[in-house]
């Protein structure tokens, strides 16, 4: 395009000397410990300030972390900001359809440049001086930067000051970012995710906001991740998925690295009164026929698969003991869109708000229990633990790097 070169594409590394130094207090060492002996994360990680900005500047920076989803810019020129753990960004669908993220700021004074989403018909246009940057982030326009009618000046050169560009993957509609520059490809960090689901990649359909669902969680993130990646608590939290669903009918999951969760053999919910279904996934194998699998790929999206819709689920920290869970129900056929399957949806909605409110006493309980000085972080199952301890490793790893 005009040969100009995004040298900011890859965030600059001088302050890394900063931002892996963790607090001398917490040992998390027998954190990674077998999980017959190990203890879980140390109250520190749930309410200590200092142990969530050093979370910040490690494990969210250093890996693919999730700010949003493709369906909220389903347009061209469509525009949505996100503040990502302080960090503003701006979510950008091209002329192309390309997703792009960027810092959100001008690279003139640093004035945030979109302040809420909107389907632009121009330029992302600074609402200060009105410097000016295409969908792929390239300043086009300076206006009177070299006195007054006069839009250029030798000084300001517009190949150098593109808007700062943040590393972008999106799949199954979740936009992914590296803010470090420096995670492995995204095809290689999820490589064994992308293979277990393969079957799966396939166009998803969202039907707007009845398979939308919302919840504000008074609770540190990393106790909605762990609580999703077992199934456990089953029996006691969800007797009604239970039903459908049973404990016994789960298996655990679990990768090298990234990821861990669990899977059902049998999931069979009664959504239509006359036994209608949604339409499948084409393709699936019999595995797929009454089984479902629900994983967290770390830090913070859990996902569901099923035969005939999935789900993917936002986990956005604000602070230590506050995090916003954003849910999307996906389906397989556009046909799930027509009124005819308008009732079904809303059962499907219905019945998974159901199933995540019940985890809500249980995650926000944990929370208020990291205050009891004396809890150690805990003890594992070794047979039913298993994703939980991964993902406790994980962290302590990240932490620790």
């Amino acid at each position: 395009k005009s040969g100009c070169h995004n040298r900011f594409s890859v965030r600059n590394s001088r302050d890394k000397q900063l931002l892996h130094e963790i607090p001398a207090m917490i040992d998390l060492r027998n954190v990674m410990s077998p999980i017959e002996t190990a203890n879980g994360l140390p109250n520190a990680c749930y309410v200590d300030d200092a142990m969530f900005t050093h979370e910040r500047n490690t494990l969210f920076r250093d890996s693919w972390a999730a700010i949003g989803f493709g369906k909220d810019i389903p347009r061209p020129g469509m525009v949505k900001p996100v503040d990502f753990l302080g960090t503003p960004l701006l979510m950008v669908r091209n002329a192309e359809g390309k997703i792009n993220v960027f810092e959100n700021v001008c690279r003139h004074r640093g004035m945030i440049l979109v302040d809420e989403p909107r389907q632009l018909r121009g330029p992302i246009t600074c609402p200060y001086h009105a410097w000016a940057y295409d969908l792929d982030g390239q300043l086009r326009r300076t206006p009177h930067v070299g006195g007054s009618g006069i839009d250029s000046h030798e000084s300001v050169s517009h190949c150098d000051l593109p808007l700062i560009s943040v590393r972008t993957h999106v799949w199954r509609d979740v936009i992914f970012v590296n803010i470090g520059g420096e995670a492995p490809a995204f095809e290689t960090a999820a490589g064994e995710l992308i293979e277990r689901w393969k079957e799966f990649e396939k166009p998803l359909v969202h039907t707007g906001e009845d398979s939308s669902i919302s919840f504000t969680l008074d609770c540190n993130w990393k106790l909605a991740v762990e609580n999703y990646c077992e199934s456990y608590h089953l029996p006691f939290v969800h007797p009604d998925l239970n039903s459908y669903s049973r404990l016994e009918d789960h298996y655990n999951i679990l990768d090298a690295g990234g990821f861990a969760g669990q899977g059902t053999l049998v999931y069979q919910p009664q959504i239509s009164a006359d036994g209608r279904r949604f339409p499948h996934f084409e393709g699936l194998s019999s595995k797929w026929d009454a089984g479902a699998e629900y994983i967290a790929f770390f830090p913070n999206v859990l996902l569901g698969v099923h035969n005939d819709h999935a789900f993917a689920i936002l986990l956005l920290p604000d602070g230590n003991g506050r995090t916003v869970e954003q849910v999307e129900i996906y389906y397989a056929d556009e046909a799930v869109r027509g009124d005819e399957y308008a009732e079904m949806r809303a059962t499907n909605t219905a019945m998974w708000q159901t199933v995540f409110a019940e985890d809500v006493d249980v995650v926000e309980g944990m929370q208020r229990g990291r205050h009891a000085s004396g809890y150690d972080g805990g003890k594992f199952s070794a047979v039913m633990d298993p994703p939980t301890h991964h993902f406790h490793s994980w962290v302590a790893a990240a932490l620790s790097a």
